[in-house]
């Protein structure tokens, strides 16, 4: 049996750091993991770690990355069993939300990931994200559903509306009682870009 190419030992090296990681920050958080518990558990040195992603703040990012990556793909495969173009957008903004009770999504992505990587509406995941909202809208617009309106700005105040609300519920000392307030809150919120209510 052949051996491993130099490109299938870097994949599988940065899929064992992003594993570790993530099981450790998940845990510990970004502040309490240390490079032994982010290397050691799978088999890695501190260099492996430097020469992948940098530093631990790196590492972070890869991590966040994939997360909001697979939050997005779990959102719009809610949003593709509503039977039209608005209720899926709404479907995938209330998804998103709703993810922010996970214990992975509230620690990685909603607190840590803000406090060390900065504004989340600059992730390279969230202007992905912004793009397909964007792309939905400007097709609610052109069948009259939605007012006319600049697609940019009413795409990232929706998901900016939905990043905010998953923030607080991740935040909040009760996540269960603020969950429905933030999901009436981002409906309403929502329900005023419509034609007709």
């Amino acid at each position: 049996m052949a051996g491993k190419t130099r490109s299938e030992m870097i994949t599988e090296t940065r899929r064992k750091l992003i594993s570790a990681a993530r099981k450790t920050f998940a845990e510990k958080g970004f502040a309490g993991a240390s490079m032994d518990d982010l290397t050691g558990s799978v088999g890695l040195t501190r260099g492996a770690l430097y020469h992948h992603f940098g530093d631990k703040t790196g590492l972070l990012q890869a991590v966040v990355d994939e997360i909001d990556g697979e939050l997005a793909a779990r959102a719009q495969a809610q949003g593709m069993r509503e039977k039209n173009d608005w209720d899926a957008l709404m479907a995938e903004g209330i998804a998103y939300i709703e993810m922010a009770l996970e214990d992975e999504v509230q620690r990685i992505v909603l607190l840590d990931g803000p406090s060390v990587l900065g504004d989340p509406s600059k992730w390279p995941s969230q202007n992905s994200c912004l793009k397909a909202t964007m792309e939905k809208i400007e097709t609610l617009i052109a069948d009259g559903i939605v007012k006319s309106v600049d697609p940019e700005a009413a795409s990232r105040l929706l998901n900016g509306a939905a990043l905010n609300a998953a923030l607080w519920v991740a935040a909040s000392d009760e996540p269960q009682a603020v969950l429905p307030k933030a999901l009436d809150a981002f409906r309403a919120l929502a329900s005023g870009m419509l034609t007709q209510h």
